[in-house]
């Protein structure tokens, strides 16, 4: 994870370092616009920092900067107001909100796929079975359509047992 910020207020670097030490990760500091997307270009961010003040005075600039950031947690910070302990605790904060969004996205798609993996083995056991008591189905088809029975059964079954946590080593 590394953090990009940008704002050309005095004293940069040394809330730059703060940060670093805070969160043990690397922070860049960009000075302004054509900085930040130089940056941007040649490497991703974990989380952007934008300071208000450069914001609000050139909103074009942003703008790029936000397109440029591309899947970076976004802040907008008024580093005259905010010392670096505030500062600190807004990415610690942001970053919590995405990996909650994040953890919560993922149970929703695993929720949506095992919903539709088990509507279609109930249609593949409802039409297997259905076959096998049709009139006049030959013993071959007969047999593998067992078969295709058997084999949805068993995935049924294995799709309503409840869904263990993967187990966590300690390193």
């Amino acid at each position: 994870m590394s953090v990009l910020m940008v704002t050309g207020i005095e004293g940069a670097e040394n809330c730059a370092a703060a940060v670093s030490r805070a969160l043990n990760t690397e922070v860049r500091v960009a000075e302004g616009r054509k900085a930040a997307l130089t940056a941007l270009r040649r490497a991703e961010f974990a989380v952007v920092v934008l300071d208000q003040t450069l914001a609000g005075c050139d909103p074009a600039a942003a703008e790029a900067i936000w397109e440029r950031a591309g899947l970076a947690i976004p802040l907008e910070i008024n580093f005259a107001l905010s010392g670096a302990a505030r500062l600190i605790r807004e990415i610690r904060a942001a970053i919590q909100r995405r990996e909650r969004e994040q953890a919560l996205a993922r149970r929703a798609a695993a929720a949506a796929i095992e919903n539709e993996l088990k509507s279609t083995v109930a249609g593949l056991l409802l039409n297997s079975q259905l076959a096998l008591n049709g009139p006049g189905v030959p013993a071959p088809v007969a047999e593998k359509l067992r078969v295709v029975a058997d084999l949805a059964g068993s995935l049924r079954q294995q799709l309503s047992l409840p869904a263990r946590a993967p187990s966590r080593t300690a390193a």
